[in-house]
């Protein structure tokens, strides 16, 4: 072989990755090999380190390296929301904007039978058992709205449907993120699924 055995495996590992051609694995690999220890040792403790502490938050399932996470754990939000999303990358995006100050709930996926996803195969047991029970919720709060925040398509739609009829069987308020048309968006560029969202979502003035 033309490189050490060590080298190749590293490219093989590279290329392992989402997004991450042959050619890219081996530009990764030499980096790593050009790299001086100190940095590239760096990068091996912080793979190792987010293998052996984040994990899931007991609460909302999000990735946390402490239990329960900060947002469930602080006394400034208010944990009688819960934001449902599909993703902990969802929960990111929602937290950048800095306007949401309830909590959290990570599914790690969404309903599709086709595909043989099923209920049982995401985290609703664990959200059922916070709107049964404030003390599975964060700080012991009471449920008192369910927010769907799920992605506007088939299977998230799908999914959506089936939270509500959860919540609504317990009494619990439930409601979506606003769809429809984004702010400086023009109506000749939007598809007829945005547009039947923005009708549906559209809001009295005055």
């Amino acid at each position: 072989m033309a490189l050490p055995a060590v080298v190749q495996r590293l490219i093989d590992e590279f290329a392992k990755l989402p997004g991450i051609g042959r050619r890219s694995a081996e530009r990764l690999a030499f980096y790593v090999l050009k790299s001086d220890e100190k940095e590239a040792l760096g990068l091996a403790e912080a793979i190792a380190d987010v293998k052996r502490r984040v994990r899931h938050c007991s609460i909302c399932r999000n990735l946390t390296d402490t239990d329960p996470c900060p947002i469930c754990a602080d006394p400034r939000r208010d944990a009688s929301q819960v934001l449902v999303v599909e993703q902990p990358k969802d929960l990111i995006t929602l937290e950048s904007t800095g306007l949401y100050r309830g909590v959290y709930h990570v599914l790690l996926g969404r309903l599709d039978p086709l595909d043989g996803v099923g209920p049982e195969s995401l985290t609703t047991a664990a959200l059922l058992g916070r709107l049964d029970d404030p003390g599975k919720n964060a700080r012991g709060v009471r449920v008192a709205e369910l927010i769907l925040g799920l992605n506007p398509d088939m299977e998230g739609d799908s999914t959506a449907l089936w939270l509500a009829d959860e919540a609504k069987s317990r009494g619990i308020a439930t409601s979506r993120l606003a769809r429809g048309l984004p702010t400086g968006s023009q109506l000749e560029y939007a598809n007829p699924a945005v547009l039947a969202d923005a009708i549906a979502g559209r809001q009295r003035m005055g």
